[in-house]
């Protein structure tokens, strides 16, 4: 069988688990709350103040650290299961 045929055969990520999925969904909300208060950070300084951009850059923060974790998980989860589908490829 040619290579290239052989890799659109072979799944390329893991299943998604329900932590995973938790993780992905937390991931998205956060990245669609930082660009709300990136673009809103006007009007929120003029509500709250200095609060704002220490809010906002706790939520950048907080982005930035629960995407860290969410890939290292997600590789190690892609390459175990890429590991498992390699050995038990070459045992038929």
């Amino acid at each position: 069988m040619p290579l290239w045929l052989d890799l659109l055969r072979t799944p390329m990520a893991a299943p998604e688990t329900d932590e995973l999925r938790a993780m992905r969904r937390t991931f998205q909300v956060l990245c669609v709350l930082c660009a709300l208060g990136v673009l809103a950070i006007s009007p929120l300084t003029a509500l709250v103040g200095r609060a704002a951009g220490v809010g906002v850059a706790a939520l950048l923060i907080m982005t930035a650290l629960h995407t860290a974790l969410y890939v290292t998980r997600k590789n190690r989860a892609d390459a175990a299961f890429l590991d498992a589908a390699v050995s038990g490829g070459d045992e038929a």
